[in-house]
């Protein structure tokens, strides 16, 4: 296992700078994510790790060596791409086998590195086969499987799902989280699958511009996001505008257009001053809808529901209120409701509404 430190990397394309000042570590066998949306540096940042591209300012190291300006076949590192990348007309065996033969590691070494990768993927019955007759997840599977046979110091993987169906990818990204940990292999994984992210990584770094927007644990990304980027990508929200009317104690006390609102900012360093544009960020499944009973609670609101979806483990509505549609997610919904005149009150949490800078 290796840590990884980028520090103050820019990279740039011409006129348009792809990376600019970014810096993070990402530790010792730790499943870490690179987020965000289209052309915001995190492809660029993998091949930079990967030796594919060479930084025009900062340093890349692993461990204590410093890699930046070193060629990506010295850099020992495994390699998933979107398309796979294998040989069609090779089986499965000399797909894995080619880049240790191109190491000269003796031919016994190899049968039983070859070998030892198919059985951690659970591929050892398909050797003998050509890729062609795979499918997308066997594909996937031999993929991951060369990427390990080298016995890389990282593996870095480029959206290795995205042309895999809804269930393969769920399948896959368990699968890779697995194999991650059982060799205890830091890796790094560019996606723009929130979800993917979610659910399998250890921390993540949301891009924007080619900057860091913000690094945490999914809990911490997604719960107090620090600015509207982050909580516009990664997941569902309500966006409320507003202005700072005062503080109670550590707590914020925001006037909108919808009523008056209590939360905490999502970057706990940030002290915004009275009468300071905010914006208020709320996630669907935080609100509780009244069944014609009233909510005891601050952060009060009331409105019509304007259209309701049922899932059956979660309704998902449209509320109006003020002119404004907010979404509101029931989970575990006991009634079904539908599209109605009737006023209903909504109510959230304080710790749940995330005051961010304008």
């Amino acid at each position: 296992m290796i840590s990884i430190d980028i520090k103050q990397v820019t990279k740039k394309f011409g006129s348009v700078t792809a990376l600019d000042d970014v810096t993070l570590r990402v530790e010792p066998g730790e499943l870490f994510f690179l987020l965000g949306p289209s052309g915001c540096g995190k492809t660029t940042l993998l091949r930079s790790i990967a030796g594919f591209y060479v930084p025009e300012a900062g340093s890349i190291h692993f461990d204590q060596d410093d890699v930046t300006r070193l060629p990506p076949h010295k850099r020992n590192t495994g390699m998933m791409f979107q398309s796979y990348a294998l040989w069609p007309h090779m089986t499965v065996e000399k797909n894995l086998a080619f880049g240790l033969e191109e190491r000269k590691v003796p031919k016994a070494e190899i049968r039983e590195r070859v070998a030892e990768a198919l059985a951690s993927v659970k591929m050892e019955d398909y050797g003998d086969r050509r890729t062609a007759q795979l499918s997308g997840g066997q594909q996937q599977r031999v993929a991951l499987a060369r990427a390990l046979v080298v016995r890389p110091r990282c593996l870095l993987l480029d959206e290795p799902l995205s042309n895999l169906d809804a269930k393969l990818r769920l399948e896959m990204r368990l699968e890779i989280r697995r194999v991650c940990k059982s060799f205890g292999l830091t890796a790094i994984y560019v996606t723009h699958d929130q979800k993917e992210a979610l659910s399998i990584s250890d921390r993540m770094a949301i891009l924007e511009r080619g900057r860091i927007a913000q690094i945490g644990t999914p809990g911490e990304v997604y719960r107090r996001p620090r600015s509207k980027v982050v909580a516009d990508f990664i997941g569902e929200t309500n966006f409320i505008e507003g202005v700072v009317a005062g503080r109670e104690q550590d707590c914020l006390v925001v006037k909108t257009e919808l009523g008056m609102f209590h939360g905490y900012p999502g970057d706990a360093d940030w002290r915004p001053a009275t009468d300071e544009p905010v914006t208020l960020s709320v996630r669907p499944e935080c609100w509780r809808l009244s069944h014609g009973e009233h909510l005891e609670g601050p952060n009060g609101i009331k409105g019509q529901v304007g259209e309701a979806v049922y899932l059956g483990e979660v309704a998902q509505y449209r509320f109006a209120c003020q002119g404004q549609q907010l979404k509101i997610f029931e989970l575990n919904p006991q009634e079904d409701i539908q599209a109605s005149d009737v006023i209903r009150e909504a109510r959230v949490e304080p710790r749940d509404v995330v005051v961010l800078p304008r």
